[in-house]
């Protein structure tokens, strides 16, 4: 059998727990899932197609009765916004992943969930192995071994890395400016997990009014995920016409940049200044109207001869 899953690369992938109980403590009731052995937070594992990876994940029943959980494989996935998740039907790395299960008969055979009885106060190593296909493609392939019982899930990630070339590239689409927030796309284009930076400019009539130097994303984008995040930005300006510019890059020399134009307009002193136009323009059209009304009929008769005497036209 080829060498076990090994912690040697360590790249940042921690412990996630897909309900929200938090992580258990040694005097609390919870149960907890954890690669066994070291304190490692998350299982690594890296072979060349058609190996076969094994390694233990304990499960630890702090609790006074007897706990029965099921176990399984899953492959991992990002939210719309980033976070992490599981997916419910596994095809890649999580139907790998496979656990020894003793039949009636003696015999023990892989499968890809199995539910183990945890008796109170105890802990329970649990083998399993990763079969990598012949034909699988090279780079990380995400995943989660699943841990669910009395109502909650739970999950210890699984990095697998399949020999071969590897390429680090990503997108940034779709950048937009509204309510004093950029919002843009990141795309995972190559096949590698990126933890990507951020840089942000902003050009005006006047000159450069944001410039924000390149800063970590709290984001791991798995290869071929899209997320869409979101930049602050509380001080954009009252009344300009801007050009937004984010740059992303990420390690492995991915780099990407994308475009936008903004305009900013007060419009709550732009209608304030519209309605005051308006009532100005009522009132001129007011004034303009009474100066132009007929006189009464008793006026209009004597006006004639009131204005031949002024001007001495008739004598």
């Amino acid at each position: 059998m080829p060498s076990a899953l090994s912690a040697a690369r360590v790249l940042g992938l921690t412990l996630v727990l897909l309900s929200t109980a938090p992580v258990a403590r040694a005097d609390d009731d919870t149960w907890t899932v954890v690669p066994s052995g070291s304190m490692r937070p998350y299982f690594y594992a890296e072979g060349a197609p058609g190996t076969v990876l094994q390694d233990t994940v304990s499960v630890r029943n702090p609790g006074d009765a007897p706990l029965t959980v099921r176990l399984r494989g899953a492959d991992a996935d990002n939210t719309a916004d980033g976070g992490f998740a599981v997916r419910r039907r596994a095809t890649d790395t999580g139907a790998w992943i496979s656990f020894a299960r003793t039949t009636t008969a003696g015999r023990r055979v892989p499968v890809g969930a199995v539910w183990v009885k945890i008796p109170a106060h105890t802990r329970a190593d649990v083998p399993f192995t990763v079969s990598v296909p012949s034909g699988a493609a090279p780079g990380d392939h995400p995943g989660a071994i699943v841990a669910s019982a009395g109502g909650r899930s739970a999950a210890v990630r699984v990095h697998l890395r399949v020999a071969g070339p590897t390429l680090s590239a990503l997108t940034v689409e779709h950048v937009a400016v509204r309510g004093g927030r950029i919002s843009y796309e990141l795309v995972n284009r190559g096949n590698t997990v990126l933890a990507p930076r951020l840089a942000v400019t902003a050009d005006g009539l006047f000159g450069r009014v944001l410039d924000r130097a390149p800063h970590a994303l709290p984001v791991e984008l798995l290869p071929g995920r899209r997320v869409t995040l979101t930049e602050p930005w509380p001080h954009a300006p009252a009344l300009d016409s801007v050009d937004v510019r984010l740059t992303v890059t990420a390690a492995g020399g991915a780099r990407d940049e994308a475009k936008a134009r903004a305009r900013f307009v007060p419009w709550g002193a732009v209608a304030g200044a519209a309605g005051g136009l308006a009532a100005i323009a009522a009132l001129l059209f007011f004034v303009v109207r009474r100066r132009r009304r007929p006189a009464p009929d008793g006026e209009a008769s004597e006006q004639p001869r009131t204005e031949v005497e002024l001007t001495g036209a008739v004598s």
